[in-house]
């Protein structure tokens, strides 16, 4: 149902007062949306929809928002009033409230509030600066439904998941940061370990595929555009082991990363060899000193090859960012 549509000579809608669409997709899903204007501004509601390819837009951080692009210089409010948006894998968002604000048919500005499965926070703010950057800001607790859709990470539970991003030209600088949470399959991971004999990684491999293995934190510093990721650091720590890696994904055509695989036990040496610092957080421990691997992955992303070799002390890098994570707790 559409209502006073007037389009351009070159088929961009001028102004519309009202359109609603009820229909089934190619997934079969029901969908249902009305959107009508309110004086110079709009709204936007709907019961259910599936949104399953907008979310990973938001993902991938591509902000194209190309649903702007059939308006010819729309300036204006949309204000957002939306139930049961389906983003993938049975999860949807409800009660999504929030405000759009548009500038030249481009998003300028979003502050968007939803509950996740109806039970968690979902938090989505999006900003221009003077600088024309497009800054982003998510957070979601208990992302599980997030994680879903990166296929290299599976039985996430918990956590909360904060993002950050800052891009211009098609060019961003993400910072992504996960606290408290459990990863029950993670095939990189299991990989590494099983070409890992020494003492100190026994076990960690079974509960991979057990119960899990629990990290406290998992930060990562990247950098992206619309070919290409720039891992600059990615570190994760956990009570089994701790992960220090950086690298470069080129989209379909070559991985290239490399890091530290440190276990707990490792981890506890290193800490209580420091003076005093150990002493407080580990108590005195004797042992052969911090033993760990450094590990490369490298290839065609269907054919990535891993090698590891043992380690006795561990990069200045992981020690700092160690005692950073330290210090802060």
């Amino acid at each position: 149902l559409i209502s006073n549509l007037n389009i351009s000579k070159n088929y961009k809608i001028l102004n519309i007062d009202k359109f609603e669409l009820n229909y089934l997709n190619k997934k079969n899903n029901y969908n249902f949306i009305k959107f009508y204007k309110s004086k110079n501004n709009y709204n936007l509601i709907s019961d259910v929809f599936d949104g399953e390819f907008l979310f990973n837009n938001l993902l991938d951080n591509k902000s194209n928002h190309s649903f702007l692009r059939i308006f010819q210089n729309l300036n204006s409010e949309i204000m957002l009033s939306l139930d049961n948006f389906y983003v993938g894998n049975q999860s949807y968002l409800n009660k999504i409230v929030g405000i759009l604000k548009i500038k030249n048919s481009k998003l300028n500005s979003a502050n968007i509030d939803a509950l996740l499965n109806n039970k968690t926070k979902f938090s989505f703010i999006l900003n221009t600066s003077s600088k024309k950057e497009i800054i982003t800001n998510i957070v979601i607790d208990k992302p599980e439904p997030f994680i879903k859709n990166y296929k290299f990470i599976k039985g996430f539970k918990g956590g909360l998941l904060s993002y950050r991003s800052i891009e211009k030209n098609g060019k961003s600088k993400s910072k992504l940061k996960i606290s408290d949470f459990k990863i029950k399959d993670m095939p990189a991971l299991a990989k590494l370990l099983s070409l890992v004999s020494l003492p100190s990684f026994q076990g960690i491999s079974d509960l991979l595929t057990g119960e899990g293995i629990s990290f406290d934190e998992f930060d990562m510093d990247y950098e992206s555009d619309r070919k290409n990721i720039k891992i600059n650091e990615m570190y994760s720590i956990g009570p089994s082991i701790s992960i220090l890696m950086n690298g470069y994904i080129e989209k379909n055509k070559l991985t290239s990363l490399r890091g530290t695989l440190v276990p707990a036990t490792g981890l506890n040496k290193f800490i209580s060899s420091l003076p005093l610092l150990g002493d407080i957080l580990v108590g005195k421990k004797t042992g052969e000193g911090v033993i760990g691997v450094s590990f490369k992955i490298k290839g065609h992303p269907k054919n990535l090859k891993t090698t590891v070799n043992p380690i006795k002390t561990l990069t200045p890098r992981f020690i700092t960012r160690t005692l950073e994570k330290l210090k802060r707790n």
